[in-house]
């Protein structure tokens, strides 16, 4: 039971008299569950990480040798293509294939409507950032809207498609 206000008791109201506000000029919204951003996560994962690693690890590099001989330059390699290629989808559709497939797609937080081009490509780019800090992937089982750390960086939500009528 929550502890009463010495206002609350002196004026005779209670907390369930207040009606719950929601935040000005937002509509109720319903973000993605975490288990359909993991399953678009694993999605892209297959279908956009490892044609690019696939590309890097043998065309590019070489072979396994030549990316394990170079690391770090194989890893930006795949990453600067894979923030070009999910920016590149984001801002045509909204999606990724992987959102599409589990019907999510990427708003701004303060419109509503599809974020500019700058805000995807700072998202993507700080996904990779969150990637490395583990945390920031990790954050999004600890929130209720399921937001990532690039999600907060750069005020963007991913929600359930609504359906077409």
């Amino acid at each position: 039971m929550a502890k009463k206000r010495f206002r609350e008791v002196k004026q005779g109201k209670t907390r369930e008299e207040y009606p719950k506000k929601e935040p000005a000029g937002r509509a109720k919204r319903h973000y993605a569950s975490k288990g359909a951003k993991f399953k678009a996560f694993l999605t892209d994962a297959f279908m956009l990480v490892m044609p690019i690693m696939y590309a890097v690890f043998y065309l590019v590099m070489g072979g396994r040798e030549g990316f394990a001989a170079h690391k770090a330059l194989g890893w930006l390699y795949i990453l600067i293509p894979l923030v070009i290629v999910q920016t590149a989808f984001m801002y045509r559709t909204g999606q990724t294939p992987g959102y599409r497939a589990y019907d999510l797609t990427l708003i701004d937080e303060n419109t509503g409507e599809k974020p500019s081009l700058f805000i995807i490509f700072f998202r993507n780019a700080s996904a990779v950032l969150s990637l490395f800090t583990i945390f920031g992937w990790l954050m999004m089982f600890f929130r209720k809207d399921a937001k990532t750390l690039h999600d907060l960086l750069s005020n963007t939500a991913v929600i359930q498609k609504p359906l077409a009528k």
